[in-house]
């Protein structure tokens, strides 16, 4: 009798076990599991980690009340996504100023997620997707539309575009708090005091404040700066360069609404060198000296606007489409 019921006792306990794994392992089956399980997680984390199996319960799995914010992403050194550490960052500062400021009508209405594709290839095969990162809304209702894939060649993947984006989608506001930084303030401070010790040192040699080459110089490198793209990229933070699935690297965008930090410094360097031509010509037309030189200078400034320029011409060929002219190179 004692051995029967110690084993009915251990048949029981046995059943008792795989049960209670089974139910730990069971996908979330209904909306309301689905919408707590999500919540819990996001309380520890705030940009959740999917893999295929949690990408079909959570974000394929439907009905769904609640909108979710997918990152696609190569986060592993050997898929050698120079941008996607930058996107991650800004997608982090997105989530967590959601976070922080978060509605109380909208606290399980967004959620934030990531695929790696070490972890989720099978998702990027079934988005269709060959490249990274990708910024994908899934709305509460019905299947994702073209907008909502963000265009991130276009508007970039900085934290606010990212944040006016997702306004567009869903109607929830996200005002960006980004960690304190006062490396800018630091920098600023460091420069003032420079140039007050620079000035305090000279004070009785100023004349070099006279210095028209000096102003020139200064007004030149201003005029690169703003005539590259620079302040573009200040306001809509594009990639470094982009590399597709192929390893292919491109240094140029390939649309006139779009371009790469790189195309800048590139576009900066083919401005200076066509100024530096047009300064070697106009020195050697009112220059005085050997007249043979100055003849090797003006032709010198001459090959350097024609190949430099015509460079400038090919590109925007490249970026607008049906442009008619060139020069020297199509």
């Amino acid at each position: 009798m004692k051995n029967f019921v110690f084993s009915l006792l251990l048949l029981y306990s046995v059943v008792f076990i795989y049960h209670a794994n089974a139910q730990s392992k069971k996908p979330a089956s209904n909306l309301n599991e689905r919408v707590q399980q999500l919540t819990d997680l996001a309380s520890k984390k705030v940009v959740l980690r999917f893999n295929a199996n949690k990408f079909k319960d959570f974000v394929k799995a439907v009905p769904r009340n609640y909108s979710i914010v997918v990152m696609f992403t190569a986060l592993a050194p050997q898929r050698q996504c120079m941008v996607c550490k930058q996107a991650n960052d800004e997608f982090a500062v997105v989530a967590n100023s959601f976070r922080y400021n978060m509605n109380m009508a909208h606290f399980n209405k967004l959620f934030f997620a990531m695929v790696d594709f070490d972890e989720g290839s099978e998702v990027f095969q079934m988005m269709k997707l060959n490249t990274a990162p990708v910024f994908v809304h899934f709305p509460a209702k019905g299947k994702p539309k073209a907008a909502d894939t963000m265009d991130i060649q276009r508007v970039g993947f900085g934290a606010e575009a990212i944040a006016r984006w997702i306004n567009e989608r869903t109607d929830i506001q996200i005002r960006i708090m980004r960690p304190a930084n006062y490396s800018g303030t630091l920098s600023l401070a460091l420069l003032v005091l420079f140039v007050g010790v620079f000035l305090y040192i000279r004070r009785n040699n100023l004349e070099f404040l006279y210095n028209k080459t000096m102003w020139g110089v200064w007004a030149l490198l201003f005029c690169f700066a703003m005539t590259s793209g620079q302040m573009w990229n200040h306001i809509r933070g594009p990639p470094f360069i982009h590399r597709n699935q192929q390893g292919q690297t491109a240094y140029i965008h390939g649309n006139s609404q779009g371009q790469f930090v790189v195309e800048t410094y590139i576009i900066m360097a083919l401005n200076a060198a066509v100024a530096v031509g047009i300064i070697f010509m106009t020195e050697a037309a009112k220059g005085k000296g050997d007249s043979r030189k100055r003849k090797i200078q003006a032709v010198i400034g001459l090959v350097f606007i024609t190949i430099f320029f015509s460079s400038i011409l090919s590109i925007f060929r490249t970026k607008t489409h049906g442009y008619p002219y060139s020069f020297l190179f199509k």
